[in-house]
C-alpha cells in the first residue's frame, strides 16, 4: 500500500453514529422507509442514530454534502459515519473533503454504489472502511434486517471479529418501491441462488481489498483519483460488483479491460466479482434470461481478468454489492480468498 491504513477503532452500543446522504438524500423523498431504518439501526448496533442537515436535503451542493461529512468525522461523539444511500455525483463532493481530518480520528465508514468514491478517497487518505451497508436499501425497506447483513454490521461497527463470507442462497435484485407503503413490512421476490464459480490457481490469498462498484471506479480512475503506480495494489484482492443501471457484459468486459490496461489487474493477487443484478423496475427479464444475464457478465469479466493476470484467484457470486441480502466487506482492510478450499474470510478489524 502507499502508507500503511489506518483501522479505525470501534464503536461501542450507545456511542452516535452519523447518518449522512453524500450522494442521493433518499430520506428527503422516502421519509418512511428511512426512519425505520434509523429505529432498526438502533435496534441491531445498540448506536445513536445522528443526522445532519443535508441527511434530508434534496438536492444539497457538493459543498454542504461535504460540510455534512467533516462535520461527522470531527465531532469526537460520532464514533461512525453511514451513508444512506448511493447515487450518481457524489464525484463532485470529493474535492471539498479534508484528509487530514479523517487521520486526526477515523472512524468506520459504510456506504456502497457511488460511495465508492469515498471508500477510494478514504483509502488515499491511509483510512480503511467497510463497502456496503446502506441504509435505504439494507435497513429500512422490508420485514427486517437479512441475517448475514446484521451479522457484517455489526463486525464492521462494533465487534471487528474475522467472520466466513458465506451463499445465503436466496437473492433478490429489487424490493418494492419506497413510496409503496408495502415496502415498510414486504420484501422484494427472492430466487435460488447459484453456486459461486471459482477460476484460477488453487491456492489461497490474503490480502488488503480495493475497488467498488466499477462503474464508479471508471469515473474514478477517469478523473485521475488513483495513484500512478498500480504496483500500490500489489497482493490485493480487488472488489467488483455493478449497479441497477445494469451494465452489459460487453461494458463490464470494456470496464475491466480498461483496468488491466492501467495495470490494476495485474497486480492484485484475487478478485472477487459479486452477483449483479440483472433486473430493475424498467426491466425484468424472466428466469431464464436472467440466469443467461448473469452467466455472460461472469464470463466477461472472467475472460478479462485472465487475460491480464491468468495467475489470479477468482470467485464470482459473492452477495456484495447492489443484491439483497448483502455482506458488507472490508475495503483496505483484510480478506483471504482460498481458491483450494474455495472460501472466502474478511477481517472486520
Amino acid at each position: 500500500m502507499p502508507h500503511p491504513l489506518a483501522l479505525p477503532p470501534k464503536a461501542s452500543p450507545g456511542d452516535r453514529i452519523a447518518v449522512v446522504s453524500p450522494s442521493f438524500a433518499a430520506p428527503a423523498v422516502y421519509p418512511q422507509v428511512h426512519e425505520q431504518g434509523m429505529r432498526r439501526l438502533a435496534e441491531v448496533t445498540g448506536l445513536v442514530p445522528v443526522e445532519y442537515p443535508t441527511t434530508r436535503e434534496l438536492g444539497a451542493s457538493p459543498q454542504d454534502r461535504a460540510r455534512d461529512l467533516m462535520a461527522a468525522f470531527t465531532d469526537p461523539q460520532v464514533r461512525a459515519v453511514l451513508a444512506v444511500v448511493g447515487g450518481d455525483d457524489q464525484i463532485t463532493v470529493v474535492p471539498h473533503l479534508d484528509p487530514e481530518v479523517v487521520r486526526r480520528d477515523p472512524k468506520p465508514f459504510l456506504g456502497t454504489s457511488d460511495n465508492t468514491n469515498l471508500h477510494a478517497w478514504l483509502w488515499g487518505a491511509g483510512v480503511a472502511s467497510f463497502y456496503g451497508g446502506s441504509s435505504q436499501v439494507h435497513l429500512g425497506p422490508g420485514p427486517g434486517v437479512d441475517e448475514v447483513h446484521a451479522a457484517s454490521l455489526r463486525a464492521a461497527l462494533l465487534t471487528g471479529e474475522r467472520l466466513e463470507i458465506t451463499d445465503p442462497g436466496e437473492s433478490q435484485d429489487l424490493g418494492l418501491d419506497w413510496g409503496d407503503p408495502r415496502a415498510l413490512t414486504e420484501g422484494g421476490p427472492r430466487e435460488p441462488t447459484e453456486p459461486w464459480t471459482w477460476h484460477g490457481p488453487r491456492r489461497a490469498v490474503t490480502g488488503p481489498t480495493w475497488g467498488g462498484c466499477l462503474e464508479v471506479l471508471q469515473w474514478i480512475l477517469t478523473a485521475g483519483r488513483f495513484p500512478a503506480d498500480p504496483g500500490v495494489l500489489d497482493g490485493g484482492v480487488l472488489l467488483v460488483e455493478t449497479s441497477e443501471e445494469l451494465p452489459s457484459a460487453v461494458d463490464v468486459g470494456r470496464i475491466l479491460r480498461s483496468m488491466g490496461e492501467r495495470g490494476l489487474l495485474a497486480a492484485v493477487d484475487a478478485v472477487l466479482v459479486a452477483r449483479p443484478p440483472v433486473s430493475s423496475f424498467e426491466v425484468r427479464p424472466g428466469v431464464e434470461d436472467r440466469a443467461r444475464l448473469r452467466a455472460a457478465q461472469r464470463e466477461a469479466a472472467v475472460q478479462m481478468i485472465a487475460r491480464y493476470n491468468p495467475d489470479a484467484v477468482v470467485c464470482v457470486g459473492i452477495p456484495f454489492g447492489h443484491t439483497r441480502p448483502q455482506w458488507i466487506l472490508p475495503h483496505g482492510g483484510v480478506m483471504t480468498v482460498d481458491g483450494e478450499q474455495q472460501r472466502v474470510w474478511a477481517d472486520y478489524s
